[in-house]
């Protein structure tokens, strides 16, 4: 009889449940402080303080847009 074969999204899924048995909550929650921590100051490193100004200001001029288009259609 063969066995039926496992999708990698339910591979991952069993994984994670295993590894919070035998790990914990606070785990999880060490290693996603770590790894955001460590991506930002990747990013900071590779692209600097401008990189930063720019997305703030393309974010802001965005929402500005969204909430006119909104004020328009209301």
């Amino acid at each position: 009889m063969a066995k039926k074969k496992m999708s990698v999204s339910e591979a991952g899924r069993k994984g994670g449940l295993k590894v919070r048995r035998t790990y914990g909550k606070k785990f999880f929650e060490e290693i996603g402080r770590k790894g955001g921590k460590k991506g930002g100051l990747v990013v900071k490193k590779k692209y600097g303080t401008p990189y930063y100004e720019e997305i703030g200001r393309k974010g802001g001029k965005k929402v500005k847009q969204l909430i006119e288009k909104g004020k328009k259609a209301s």
